[in-house]
């Protein structure tokens, strides 16, 4: 079993963990470690630099502790999970080509319904290419 950074900063965040450390950075100088959590660690060190300095910091994390709490988990999941922007562009761009060719399948269906409507394919033609065209 390997471990690497890299497969943990894959792995989505759990809520919960993030509001227990949101809160510690309310009692204690250690403000920022939910932020190195979400994956935000320039965020995570000035909340460590300067929570050192003032209560400001610890506002802030209690701030954040209130956010996640109110917000619902696909939200949170939305917002943290940790891709890369290349990752992003990449799952938008495939969900739009998984898109494009739902609309293009079903428009071939209507089609094809249309051609047996008129007569010009048999029930028989329609079901074969209906289902190749699902298939792929």
């Amino acid at each position: 079993m390997q471990f690497s950074l890299n497969s943990l900063s894959d792995q989505p965040k759990k809520k919960i963990i993030s509001i227990i450390l949101a809160f510690l950075g309310t009692i204690t100088p250690l403000g920022g470690l939910h932020k190195f959590y979400l994956g935000q660690p320039l965020w995570g060190f000035i909340y460590l630099l300067l929570g050192w300095e003032t209560p400001i910091i610890r506002i802030a994390c209690a701030v954040d502790a209130v956010l996640y709490l109110v917000q619902s988990q696909d939200q949170f999941t939305l917002n943290f999970h940790s891709m890369s922007g290349r990752n992003e562009k990449e799952n938008l761009k495939q969900q739009s080509l998984m898109a494009q060719n739902t609309i293009d399948i079903a428009t071939a269906i209507r089609e094809l319904e249309n051609l047996r409507q008129e007569g010009l394919i048999s029930e028989y033609e329609f079901e074969q290419k209906r289902r190749k065209l699902i298939e792929n």
